[in-house]
């Protein structure tokens, strides 16, 4: 069963700082495509990053490039999200997501899984 825990989130000031977590801490198999989507009221879901296990290859929207960093944890199954200079419009609650079995080809490789995580608030203030 691939079940996804995330932690981190929380509220800060324009130009800060925030750091996501996403872990599969039961699933036994490597997964191919971790990654982070938002959805901020009002608005559709979006792809912010996704990174390839194997590789280490990563993707990002051009919303956050140079800005956030999606890295893979030392333990299994393990991502992370670096969010530097936040603006107001990053605001969002976070879904991480996962692929098992294929890898990512872009941000928006993810939309179709089933396999997402309770999602995270990220709130920031002007």
């Amino acid at each position: 069963q691939l079940q996804l825990v995330e932690s981190g989130g929380g509220s800060v000031q324009a130009g800060g700082s925030l750091r996501l977590s996403c872990a599969a801490p039961e699933y036994s198999y490597t997964i191919n495509c971790m990654g982070w989507f938002r959805q901020a009221p009002g608005k559709e879901r979006e792809g912010v990053a996704a990174i390839n296990i194997g590789t280490s290859t990563t993707f990002y929207d051009d919303s956050v490039k140079g800005r956030f960093t999606i890295s893979q944890g030392n333990a299994k199954n393990t991502v992370y999200l670096q969010m530097n200079s936040l603006k107001p419009e990053d605001t969002a609650i976070y879904y991480c997501a996962a692929d098992p079995w294929s890898r990512c080809g872009g941000v928006r490789s993810l939309a179709p899984t089933n396999y997402w995580g309770q999602g995270t608030q990220v709130t920031v203030s002007s």
